[in-house]
C-alpha cells in the first residue's frame, strides 16, 4: 500500500452535510440505504481481536506474514475458515511471484570527507528487491533539485536516461525522490554504470522522513539500492559541492523466483452476478514484520464487515465479493493476477472496486482516493468520482474532515482502474510526516523531540505490531501518541495485559464505519455507479505498471 501519498486540502462542505441524512445515506446511491445497523455491529474491538490473531500467527512463523511464508498461509487459512463458516463462497486463487528478503544487516557509511556510519532502520533502509553488493566508491549527484521545489514531485532526478549523460561508471548515484518510479531511477543508474544507488526524500513538508522504497518483484539489476532521509541526502549533496565524497554501501539479499502464494476471494451467496461490488485489502506483510497496520487493519476490517453482514442476515441486491490479496508488497502481484484472469464479461460485471490499505495508522489522517481527479489531475474510470463523493459525504455527515489522496498506483486499485473499473477507497497515511494543520484536524503529533512524526512511524518495520515498543519503536514517541489520543493505541489481550499497539482504534472505528457504509450502500443500490470506462490518459500513464507500495515517487 501502501504509500508515499500526495495529499490535498481537507474540507467539510455545507452541501455535503445537506445531501446526507443523519444515518449517513449516500446521495449518489439510486436507492438510499440506512447503513447504521451494520456500522454499529462492526466494532474496532472485534477488529483488534482479529489483529491479535494475525500477530499470534506472525509470532509462530518468524515474525512475518509475507507472501510465500507459512505466516501468510496461516493468515489466509484463518480468514477463509471464518468466512466459510459464515456461509460465503470461498475461492483460493493460487499464483507465483518472486520473493525478496535480506540475509544480513545492510551498511551505509560516509568514508570521506567525514567518516559517518548510518544506522539501518533509522537513517536508511534497503530498498525491497535491491540486489546485493559490497562497494566503496565516489558519490555522484544526479539532476537534484535543491532547495526542493514548492510542490511534491517537482524533482525528476534519475527519471530520464539523459540525467546520466555525464555519469562516471563505477560511481554511486545520489538520486532524489520525485515524479517517476523508484525502479526507473535505479535501473537508469545501473544502465549508466552505477555500482550503487542512494535515493533520498524530496524535501517538502511531509517528504523529509527516511525512505523505505520498493523496487517491485520485476526489478533485476544486481546492485545495492537504499533509501534515506532528505536531511542525509541534502548533507551529502552539499559535501559534493565542496569536493569528492566516498561512500561504502553493502547489501546481501535473496530473490527467489516463482514462489507460490494465493489470493482469497469470498462472495455473498445472493445478489446480482452482473453487478458485483468488490472490496479488497492486501493480506501480506513485508518480510521484516507482522504487518499489523499494513495491512492487517484493512484485512481485519473487511473480515469483520463480511462476518457482520452474514450475522445480520443481510441479503445484498448486488453480489458482494471480498478479496484478500497476496504479494502486494512485491508490486501488486496478486490483484494484477486476479484482474488479468478475468474474461471481458467478468470484468464488465464488476460494478466497482473499493480498496482499504492501512486504515488504522497510529498518527492518522482521513484520506480518500481522488477518483474525480479534481485534486491531483489523475482521475479514475467513470464512476470513481461518485465513489469519492460517497466517502466524502459520509464523513461530512459525521462531522469529520477528510482529504483526497492521489491515484498514484501504490495499492491494489491499480489493476482495476487500468482495466476501466471504477474504484475508490480509504487510507490513513504511511511514512510521510504529519503537518501541524493536520494535527488541528485529526489530533496526534507533528513533531516529537524536535523531529517530524509520520502517520505510521513503524511503516514497513518489525515494530508494525501489537507491541511496537517491545519490537524496537521509540517508547517515548508511542507513549506520547497514546496519551494525545486518550489511550486509543491500547489493546488488552485475553490475559488482561494491556500494551500500546501500532494501531489507532479511533482511526479504525471511523474508517471501518465508512467502509461498511460504502460497501452496503453499493451492495443495495439499484443504480449504476456511472458505468465502466477507461481512466484518463494521465491516470493510464501514471498507474498501469504493477507498481506497488512505495514503488512510485
Amino acid at each position: 500500500m501502501k504509500r508515499n501519498q500526495r495529499i490535498g486540502i481537507g474540507v467539510v462542505t455545507a452541501t455535503a452535510l445537506v445531501a446526507l441524512a443523519a444515518t449517513g445515506t449516500a446521495a449518489y446511491a439510486a436507492v438510499p440505504t440506512d447503513t447504521s445497523e451494520l456500522r454499529e455491529a462492526v466494532t474496532a474491538d472485534a477488529i483488534m481481536d482479529h489483529l491479535a490473531e494475525l500477530q499470534r500467527i506472525a509470532d509462530d512463523n518468524g515474525g512475518t506474514r509475507a507472501s510465500g511464508t507459512d505466516g501468510y498461509d496461516e493468515s489466509l487459512d484463518y480468514i477463509a475458515g471464518l468466512l466459510e463458516a459464515a456461509g460465503y463462497e470461498v475461492t483460493i486463487q493460487e499464483f507465483l511471484f518472486n520473493s525478496f528478503r535480506e540475509l544480513s544487516d545492510p551498511v551505509f557509511e560516509q568514508v570521506t570527507p567525514n567518516p559517518v556510519t548510518y544506522v539501518p532502520g533509522e537513517d536508511f533502509f534497503t530498498a525491497e528487491y535491491s540486489g546485493s553488493g559490497n562497494v566503496e566508491a565516489e558519490l555522484q549527484a544526479v539532476d537534484l533539485v535543491l532547495p526542493p521545489g514548492a510542490e511534491a514531485s517537482t524533482s525528476t532526478s534519475g527519471c530520464e536516461v539523459e540525467d546520466f549523460a555525464d555519469f562516471v561508471a563505477g560511481n554511486i548515484a545520489l538520486i532524489q525522490r520525485g515524479t517517476c518510479d523508484f525502479s526507473v531511477k535505479a535501473q537508469n543508474a545501473f544502465d549508466a554504470g552505477a555500482v550503487g544507488v542512494i535515493i533520498f526524500n524530496e524535501g517538502q513538508e511531509g517528504r523529509t522522513e527516511t525512505l523505505n522504497p520498493t523496487l517491485g518483484d520485476q526489478f533485476s539489476a544486481d546492485l545495492p539500492v537504499v533509501g534515506t532521509s532528505f536531511e542525509i541526502g541534502n548533507e551529502l549533496a552539499t559535501l559534493l559541492e565542496q569536493g569528492a565524497v566516498e561512500i561504502h554501501l553493502a547489501t546481501e539479499t535473496l530473490i527467489e523466483l516463482d514462489v507460490p502464494t494465493a489470493n482469497l476471494i469470498a462472495e455473498t451467496p445472493t445478489g446480482r452476478d452482473d453487478r458485483v461490488v468488490m472490496a479488497g485489502a492486501h493480506l501480506d506483510s513485508v518480510a521484516d514484520g507482522p504487518g499489523i497496520e499494513d495491512n492487517g487493519t484493512g484485512s481485519a476490517t473487511l473480515l469483520e464487515i463480511a462476518l457482520q453482514m452474514a450475522d445480520l442476515e443481510i441479503e445484498p441486491r448486488n453480489t458482494v465479493r471480498f478479496a484478500w490479496w497476496g504479494a502486494e508488497e512485491a508490486g501488486l502481484v496478486g490483484s494484477q493476477y486476479y484482474v488479468d484472469s478475468l474474461t471481458k464479461r467478468q470484468a464488465k460485471d464488476i460494478e466497482l472496486y473499493l480498496n482499504f490499505d492501512m486504515i488504522g495508522s497510529p498518527n492518522y489522517a482521513r484520506f480518500i482516493y481522488d477518483g474525480s481527479g479534481d485534486a491531483f489531475g489523475i482521475k479514475g474510470p467513470s464512476g470513481s468520482g461518485n465513489i469519492e463523493r460517497t466517502f466524502e459525504e459520509y464523513f461530512s455527515s459525521q462531522g469529520l474532515i477528510s482529504e483526497p489522496t492521489a491515484f498514484d498506483g501504490r495499492s491494489d486499485y491499480d489493476a482495476f482502474i487500468t482495466a476501466g473499473i471504477p474504484a475508490g477507497g480509504l487510507f490513513t497515511g504511511a511514512e510521510d510526516a504529519k503537518t501541524a494543520e493536520q494535527v488541528e484536524w485529526y489530533g496526534g503529533l507533528a513533531t516529537f523531540d524536535g523531529e517530524p512524526v509520520s502517520y505510521d512511524p513503524c511503516y514497513h518495520q518489525a515494530c508494525d505490531s501489537m507491541d511496537p515498543i517491545g519490537d524496537g519503536a521509540d517508547a517515548g514517541l508511542y507513549e506520547a501518541l497514546n496519551e494525545v489520543y486518550g489511550g486509543a493505541l491500547e489493546y488488552t489481550d485475553d490475559a488482561d495485559v494491556t500494551r500500546i499497539t501500532n494501531v489507532n482504534t479511533l482511526a479504525l472505528e471511523e474508517m471501518a464505519d465508512a467502509a461498511a457504509h460504502a460497501i452496503l450502500t453499493y451492495a443495495m443500490s439499484t443504480g449504476s455507479v456511472n458505468g465502466t470506462a477507461k481512466a484518463s490518459p494521465v491516470a493510464m500513464e501514471k498507474v498501469g505498471d504493477r507498481l506497488g507500495a512505495h514503488f512510485m515517487r
